[in-house]
């Protein structure tokens, strides 16, 4: 399969590089001239262990490749992958789909047939329907289907998540969509790793309820640690005997600095 994927910043970087580790042909689109420069040197602009490994690897097998080139990018694509960010606006925190709704016009422009567009981006519940209607409102001559592919990766372990996921989720509303996405996981699902299919806002809410329960898992043990500090407790080992209850479960019980980073204070 052909897959374009429009920005190579973490997510779409690393997934554009699996996706090729997988044999599909990727071509990654960016509009910064220097970053593309450094990857078509076989140089990663970000630091994940064996990253750079996996896409000398890929480049060199002509199934991956890095261009500024929109229009040769989607030309063919049995798949558009939208992951380009989303940060927190100014004043309110909520997520700016400015960028999306942006790459979304460009990308309509210069369709010249029916392609599935995959929002791998961290989007509100309901965005993929408004990526819908920008679509039609564009190109009312094309039927695109709009899946919703929320990431889980960890930064520093990104490509082991990939590779080895606890789930995949895809939102579909349409055998096209659902089908192109088998496709695109396939060497997922024949290693019997979970490829859960949902509709459109499932998928959203998904992504969302999962960071935000692990936001709520660290503030929680925050809140627990001054309890302890005010009794006498040992938080490390409450954590420690809390996690071996497998519905709790170990992770992200560990007292510390609060959430932070690009997502969940954004998502929560």
């Amino acid at each position: 399969m052909k897959i374009a994927m429009i920005g190579t910043g973490y997510v779409g970087l690393v997934s554009g590089v699996c996706f090729s580790d997988f044999g599909h042909e990727v071509v990654c689109v960016d509009k910064n001239t220097d970053k593309l420069a450094l990857l078509n040197d076989g140089k990663t602009p970000i630091f994940e262990p064996g990253l750079d490994t996996l896409m000398e690897r890929n480049m060199g097998a002509g199934r991956l490749s890095f261009t500024d080139d929109l229009r040769a990018a989607v030309d063919g694509a049995d798949a558009v992958f939208i992951a380009v960010g989303t940060p927190s606006r100014r004043g309110d925190g909520h997520a700016d789909l400015s960028f999306v709704f942006g790459a979304v016009k460009e990308v309509a422009e210069l369709l010249t047939a029916p392609t599935v567009i995959v929002i791998k981006s961290t989007v509100p519940v309901g965005s993929n329907h408004q990526v819908e209607d920008l679509l039609a409102e564009e190109r009312p001559d094309l039927a695109c289907d709009v899946v919703s592919n929320p990431e889980f990766l960890r930064e520093g372990a990104a490509i082991d998540d990939f590779m080895h996921p606890d789930r995949v989720v895809v939102g579909v509303q349409s055998d096209k969509g659902a089908a192109v996405m088998e496709e695109v996981y396939r060497p997922l699902s024949r290693r019997n790793y979970a490829v859960m299919v949902t509709d459109l806002e499932t998928a959203e809410m998904i992504k969302y309820a999962a960071n935000d329960f692990l936001a709520t898992k660290v503030t929680f043990i925050n809140e627990l640690e001054m309890l302890c500090e005010r009794t006498g407790a040992d938080v490390k080992d409450v954590a420690k005997g809390m996690g071996y209850d497998s519905r709790s479960g170990q992770k992200f019980l560990q007292a510390g600095p609060g959430y932070g980073g690009s997502c969940f204070p954004k998502d929560t």
